[in-house]
């Protein structure tokens, strides 16, 4: 059985992770820590663990393992401090705030001989594994181009303390806005779906309406548009949203050679693969998780897998950074508006 500690009791320690590793058999939620300490105290009593007054404290208990899921800023700190009281770790993304904090966080890993996994969970929805499936299998030959995005209204209703004060908006803690919250998921999972690395960054990121309480703008991009180019080829479009005010875009459309897919782009279907010869195939293999919907991640069960088996496959920090690297260089590109060549 495996002992866990949780680090960071907001949203998402609360509707995903603690839910899921407490139905997982082989884990007992042992420790909470929370800069909320009434929060920490409320979680340990509903699932009978005890709440540490700081994360190094609850790090020097008999956990096996722990999630991050703390502010942006701190992930790297914390992660990094876990590794080495020879903790697993699992952390939420972005994995770090700067590229330097990324690799230094594997660095920790590789010396502590522990996992460290991230929280890239776009990889492990059905439609995303089905479709891998697919294109690995040449269904619809090369990828050319693509078209992937994440939009909806913002984090302010999402956040544990919703409201134009969430931490999501302030730069020290998060760094980095829509680019950082769903932006690094729709990256990775470009590069996990073509199998391709990308290597050339151009992109704009903008605060185009979120404000503070004062009426002031935010500090942290609300919209990032992008043009990646990848290692083997193809080029396409990656777009990010706080301001989609409508129904919550999840979609990522790819144009081959043989064939088109649409995953989470159809009213009724969760892919559609439409062939060249005009034949076309519907996948109806699950639902999208938005934030009033959350269903199982799958990313605990995961976890906590390679953990107990040194064989089982994990979104690893390692395999984590060429996503990073290319967030970092849409930030780059931006800034100096200009064309960056990243993982090179």
């Amino acid at each position: 059985m495996l002992k866990i500690g949780l680090i960071g009791c907001g949203k998402i320690g609360q509707v995903r992770h603690l839910p899921e590793y407490a139905a997982n058999p082989h884990c007992e939620i042992t420790a909470l820590y929370d800069i909320n300490q009434e929060r920490a105290q409320e979680l340990a009593v509903k699932y009978g663990a005890k709440a540490y007054a700081s994360y190094q404290e609850l790090l020097a208990s008999d956990v096996d393992a722990v999630s991050v899921c703390s502010s942006n800023a701190s992930h790297a700190e914390i992660a990094i401090a876990a590794l080495k009281a020879g903790k697993h770790v699992l952390c939420e993304k972005p994995m770090a705030t700067t590229l330097e904090d990324s690799e230094a966080m594997v660095a920790a890993a590789k010396a502590a001989g522990k996992r460290l996994m991230i929280g890239q969970n776009q990889r492990l929805a059905g439609a995303h594994v089905k479709a891998k499936e697919l294109i690995d299998a040449g269904a619809i030959g090369r990828v050319i181009t693509f078209k992937t995005a994440f939009c909806h209204g913002g984090p302010e209703t999402w956040s544990v303390d919703p409201g134009l004060g969430t931490w999501f908006f302030d730069k020290k803690r998060a760094a980095m806005g829509a680019m950082a919250d769903l932006g690094v998921h729709k990256t990775d999972l470009i590069q996990y779906l073509t199998g391709q690395t990308i290597v050339e960054v151009t992109a704009k990121l903008s605060v185009l309406d979120k404000k503070y309480a004062d009426g002031t703008p935010i500090t942290v991009d609300d919209n990032a548009f992008c043009i990646y180019r990848m290692d083997g080829g193809a080029m396409g479009t990656m777009t990010v949203s706080w301001t989609d005010y409508g129904a919550e875009d999840n979609s990522t459309v790819l144009w081959g050679t043989e064939g088109v897919l649409r995953i989470y782009d159809h009213p009724e279907h969760t892919l559609v693969l439409v062939k060249k010869s005009g034949e076309t195939e519907y996948y109806d293999v699950d639902q999208i998780q938005t934030n009033d919907n959350q269903t199982a991640s799958g990313v605990i069960d995961m976890f906590v897998d390679c953990i107990l088996d040194e064989n089982a496959p994990y979104i690893t920090g390692e395999s984590a950074l060429t996503a990073m690297r290319a967030v970092f260089g849409a930030i780059e590109s931006s800034e100096k508006g200009c064309t960056v060549s990243v993982n090179g």
